[in-house]
């Protein structure tokens, strides 16, 4: 006998039934990880025991190809086959990765390069030998070369030519032909063996070199290639590109890297968050449900140039304001970078494993691994965003240039503070009922600070400096469960090892160390839909 009980309080937009039932994320309601340089062991255990119990709808994965040999990071991103050996482990570690996250609710998405081989020569990480623009599975003849002379060809240098950008080799990586239809063949490939393994999306590495006609003739050969989200790196080299974003996303999403400058504007200056009420309605952004949003990416932290990402990790709390406010504002699907530490650009990762035997983390300060993702200002505001939805921003509030407020509907709320060191005491009149809700930016467990609605739905908050403030109706103050009769009903005719129960539970934090108070009042308000899924089911 099956009996199934049900209560389901919020439309769960990301829900996956079946491969056939895949679809595109909302990228309003969803947040996917970026696990740079993790083995297949350590990508599969979190997602096991942090990536799918936080809400995170993917994790992307640096590429699994086999590469060059060599320590520094960039040796990943110059391929010798599309055989799944790399650094980060074999076939059998990527696979069983892959289905282990899969079952935790967890996507893989594949950092993809098909733009290029390995430069120079030399031997792989499995022993393959490579060079002369040759490797185990190209010959000369599939590279992009010089007329009558298939052992060179010219180098990627001006921007404000098609051609040069795309069919010359980029740093002295030799460019596919991806026009030759062998070479279409190979990497359709190598995307479908991907999407056979339970792969759900890829990253186009330096997309903007391949023409967009190339990377239709390959989709096209892809089997069950539309089960795959497809984000590309169109990268903003210079003011007089040619090959621009926008050519790209009928075909693909795209990664925005217009974006981050506009959210940096207003958080690495006082006196300019106040402007944030326009993000995302910029005319150099590509519309939001097409765009891929961020802080920082493995590149632009690694950037020479101070512009390129004036946020990192090693910005401490402003790094985390920004991320925060990313993931409370409703434009593009955002990635969460999880770095690292390094203090030289070709540095490569720590040979050491993110998760110790005795389930501990080498994460944090003083530790190899940065895990930005688990930064509790930044974790759990995946479950507000979850909670959010796909609702607007409304009654944006900037009382001052430093200080700014929002609300996502009717479920949540968030309050900004820029200020260099003073605290932000401010009564807020915001949409959610009246009751008592975690101060998230603290904890969402039992013991957390209550931010308490009254009857005339008025909280008061202290924001601290650099800090924010967030709540929401996932994290109310938790208090002992009372049985649903009904609930309490099915839960007897059924037998407790034949019970599933799920539920989503949101944890935030945020230190506070403020020196001075200011005190203001203002309304907030919005509509938005209630996140909170619990099902119990026997079978």
């Amino acid at each position: 006998m099956t009996c199934i009980a049900l209560l389901l309080l919020l439309w769960l937009p990301n829900l996956q039934l079946s491969g056939a039932l895949r679809r595109k994320p909302q990228g309003k309601s969803s947040v996917f990880v970026h696990l740079f340089e993790w083995s297949w062991g350590d990508v599969a255990r979190e997602c096991e025991d942090w990536l799918g119990p936080k809400g995170f709808s993917a994790v992307q994965v640096s590429p699994p190809t086999e590469h060059i040999q060599g320590n520094q990071w960039w040796t990943r991103y110059q391929p010798v086959t599309y055989n799944l050996t790399s650094r980060s482990g074999d076939e059998a570690a990527f696979a069983s990765m892959v289905k282990r996250c899969k079952k935790a609710g967890v996507q893989v998405y594949v950092d993809a390069v098909l733009n290029h081989c390995a430069a120079s020569k030399g031997k792989s990480i499995a022993g393959n030998a490579f060079g002369g623009r040759r490797t185990p599975i190209y010959s000369p003849e599939d590279f992009h070369h010089l007329p009558f002379d298939v052992t060179g060809n010219c180098g990627v240098n001006n921007f404000a030519d098609a051609h040069n950008v795309q069919y010359c080799d980029l740093q002295g990586l030799p460019d596919l032909c991806t026009e030759c239809e062998g070479v279409q063949n190979k990497i359709a490939a190598y995307l479908s063996h991907l999407v056979k393994l339970g792969v759900t999306g890829v990253r186009l590495d330096a997309a903007k070199h391949i023409p967009k006609a190339d990377l239709t003739k390959i989709f096209d050969k892809v089997q069950d290639g539309n089960k795959l989200l497809k984000y590309a790196e169109i990268s903003k080299a210079t003011t007089t590109d040619v090959v621009t974003e926008e050519s790209y996303v009928d075909l693909v999403d795209v990664i925005e890297f217009n974006y981050s400058p506009q959210l940096d504007q207003g958080i690495v200056e006082t006196g300019r968050m106040s402007n944030l009420e326009s993000l995302g309605g910029s005319a150099d952004l590509v519309p939001g449900s097409s765009a891929i949003v961020f802080v920082d990416n493995h590149d632009t932290q690694r950037s020479k140039d101070s512009n390129v990402a004036k946020l990192t990790y090693k910005s401490g709390r402003l790094y985390q304001l920004a991320s925060a406010f990313m993931l409370a504002h409703p434009y593009g699907y955002p990635q969460i970078m999880s770095s690292f530490h390094f203090s030289e650009y070709d540095q490569g990762p720590p040979t050491a494993s993110v998760h110790k035997e005795d389930g501990d983390l080498r994460c944090g300060e003083f530790q190899p691994w940065v895990c930005e993702h688990r930064w509790p200002g930044i974790a759990n505001m995946v479950a507000w965003r979850r909670t959010a939805a796909d609702n607007p921003v409304t009654h944006f509030t900037a009382l001052s240039e430093d200080t700014v407020s929002f609300c996502r509907g009717r479920v949540a709320c968030v309050a900004f503070n820029r200020q260099e060191s003073d605290e932000w005491v401010v009564n807020l009149v915001v949409p959610l009922e009246p009751g008592d809700y975690c101060d998230v930016a603290s904890s969402d467990g039992i013991g957390c600070p209550v931010i308490k609605v009254d009857s005339s739905k008025t909280a008061k908050l202290t924001v601290p400096a650099q800090g924010f403030v967030a709540i929401h109706v996932g994290a109310r103050k938790k208090t002992p469960p009372k049985e649903d009769d009904d609930l309490g009903e099915a839960r007897r005719d059924c037998p407790a090892s034949r019970a599933l129960q799920i539920q989503f539970a949101f944890r935030f934090s945020f230190a506070r160390a403020p020196k001075k108070v200011h005190s203001q009042s203002a309304p907030l308000g919005t509509t938005a839909a209630l996140f909170f899924l619990h099902i119990v089911a026997t079978y």
